[in-house]
């Protein structure tokens, strides 16, 4: 079918003599920049509005999603501690250095510490299962009724990366009570590029970077071991993150959070599994995280271990293309990148080892990937902590 000729006029006019835009600000800013500097003439401008609003507001609330659970190692450290009552000293309850970020029921003993510095960089490939970096991501396109390409596409391609160095604090106020710190430190950059192709003639529409850093959301968590026995412990805890990190510019979701969980676990020999579950309360929406690791101690110094963690996500964003006809040019129709609210379910992996470098030093070394493609995903992704445990 033959493109109709006053469509094709209107689309060669507003394409001729424009020199692309060009935005730096805050990263909502420039990310509404990028996804409201349209060409294409849709004569809908209601319609363009709430289109746009709702994709950076999905796009905001995913980043500030992910950035909002940053991972942050158990709270318990590898080295756990419990008083012998025959010998009146303090040793090491379990042979094991446990998960990586699945809490387990032990406590890190009454009077011990821990200090732990994490470090990783992340950056975001697909969105929803769509390409972010390779052009591939359509904001707004002009198809002629009944065909299945369409002749005139406005795309975006976004590079999204984050880097991570936080600072973590564990203190055993009893045997069976411990309390906690995270202070994240975080870096966020943010460059893109919007092209019209029409009929295969690339023109760039505009571009924009930002970046930002500064303290995230700061976490604070408590957890309290409601059994203790030789293979099976139980345990209840929760932890809390504060808007600390500043929203405009992604670092902090700009709510508090409060995560309860149930925690159990089981440990034989040098085989060990660990589990929880809880509602996160609070933040963008509602949420029901749970998580299952396992551990093998494969000497005193070595422990591997590997771990699947879920998110039940409720009525989040996600992204759709809506295909409407457009207003006035007759046969030709509108696709907006769009989105709607909707539960999804997040899975991640993560594997690697804990090793016992010297003394209490503990040199952790995985690397995690997203099992499922809705939300903001990436590859693998190497992450590195150190920890050093001390008490009397």
């Amino acid at each position: 079918m033959q493109i109709p000729p006053v469509s094709a006029m209107v689309l060669v006019l507003a394409l001729s003599g424009s020199a692309p835009a060009f935005a730096q600000g805050t990263v909502t800013d420039v990310l509404g920049f990028l996804l409201t500097n349209r060409s294409i003439p849709t004569d809908d401008f209601a319609r363009d509005a709430q289109a746009t609003a709702e994709t950076r507001r999905t796009i905001s609330t995913l980043l500030g999603s992910e950035l909002g659970r940053l991972p942050i190692t158990s709270g318990a450290g590898g080295f756990t501690y419990r008083m012998n009552p025959a010998l009146g000293v303090m040793e090491r309850s379990s042979p094991s250095f446990g998960p990586f970020y699945v809490e387990r029921a032990l406590t890190t003993g009454a009077n011990q510490a821990l200090v732990s510095v994490l470090y990783y960089g992340e950056s975001f490939t697909n969105i929803d299962g769509r390409a972010l970096g390779d052009g591939t991501l359509v904001a707004t396109a002009s198809q002629v009724h009944g065909e299945t390409q369409p002749f005139d596409v406005e795309t975006l391609s976004l590079r999204l990366r984050t880097s991570t160095v936080a600072v973590l604090g564990t203190y055993g106020v009893t045997s069976r009570f411990d309390v906690g710190m995270a202070v994240p430190f975080v870096r966020l950059t943010l460059s893109g590029q919007r092209v019209d192709t029409y009929r295969g003639q690339q023109n760039l529409q505009a571009s924009g970077t930002a970046s930002a850093s500064g303290v995230g959301d700061i976490l604070i968590r408590g957890k309290y071991a409601l059994l203790q026995g030789a293979s099976l412990g139980v345990a209840a805890g929760a932890e809390a993150r504060l808007p600390t990190g500043r929203a405009k510019d992604l670092l902090g979701v700009g709510q508090a959070t409060v995560h309860p969980r149930l925690i159990i676990s089981m440990e034989r020999a040098r085989l060990g599994a660990h589990g929880l579950i809880g509602p996160v309360f609070g933040g963008a929406t509602g949420e029901l995280d749970y998580a299952l690791g396992v551990t093998h101690a494969s000497s005193s110094r070595l422990t591997v271990a590997a771990e699947i963690i879920g998110r039940r996500i409720g009525k989040l964003g996600t992204l759709t293309d809506v295909t409407e006809p457009h207003p006035t040019l007759e046969g030709i129709d509108t696709i907006r990148l769009s989105s709607v609210e909707r539960s999804t379910d997040r899975l991640i992996a993560v594997i690697g080892l804990k090793w016992n470098a010297a003394a209490t030093w503990l040199l952790n070394l995985h690397a995690q990937r997203s099992l499922t493609t809705p939300g903001l995903t990436a590859g693998w992704t190497p992450i590195v902590s150190l920890d050093y445990s001390f008490g009397e």
